[in-house]
């Protein structure tokens, strides 16, 4: 079973969503620890309001976030991170330790509309500005990079004449809440491989 702590940002729809997965026996998981890089997100009021331990890296020095996230991840047993709107890039040593065992979820189809700056809104109003007619989710592993590490799953939604950024990133947000718990129960079942940059799904 995976103990997952959640890394969060803003108001943890990907969040409730992965506790809704655990809930119905979608996912065989628990979360230990919720981790946020803002004193007021919305998630971590909903995690304390449900129990769940949360930790805000928002006051933390830079030259310090590695230690205190690796000590906080050991301390509640967490053996596997999900990134649910994290804003921050994920220290090297916290990614050395949890290779491979660290998930995001983006709202494009990466290798295109992905890295530093392309998040939240500004995906979807570059994705509508390049005339793209599909966009998505894409769930990855993680590395030193923004959003380049091996693709694990990705899921499509069209791009309609008159969308606006608020009309693509509700849709795309719809199939990101159920492609991230899908994934990470493909972890939870020991069903991932990994070779290189490709994601393998055991049968």
């Amino acid at each position: 079973m995976l103990n997952i702590a959640v890394f969060v940002s803003g108001r943890g729809s990907n969040l409730r969503a992965i506790h809704t997965a655990i809930e119905d026996g979608r996912l065989q998981a628990s979360i230990t620890l919720v981790v946020t890089s803002r004193d007021r997100a919305g998630a971590a009021e909903w995690a304390e309001a449900e129990g769940i331990p949360v930790l805000s890296v928002h006051h933390v020095q830079p030259s310090e976030v590695a230690k205190v996230l690796l000590e906080a991840l050991g301390q509640h047993q967490a053996n596997f991170i999900a990134l649910a709107g994290f804003l921050k890039l994920i220290p090297s040593e916290v990614v050395a330790a949890f290779r491979n065992r660290i998930l995001n979820v983006h709202p494009a189809l990466l290798p295109a509309f992905g890295g530093t700056g392309m998040y939240g809104h500004h995906v979807h109003e570059a994705v509508i500005a390049s005339g793209a007619k599909v966009s998505g989710a894409t769930v990855h592993l993680v590395d030193e990079e923004y959003d380049r590490g091996p693709i694990v799953a990705q899921r499509c939604v069209p791009v309609q004449d008159d969308d606006t950024a608020d009309d693509l990133a509700a849709r795309v947000l719809e199939i990101e809440h159920s492609i991230f718990p899908e994934a990470l129960e493909l972890f939870a079942q020991n069903r991932i491989f990994v070779r290189d940059r490709r994601v393998f799904v055991i049968k």
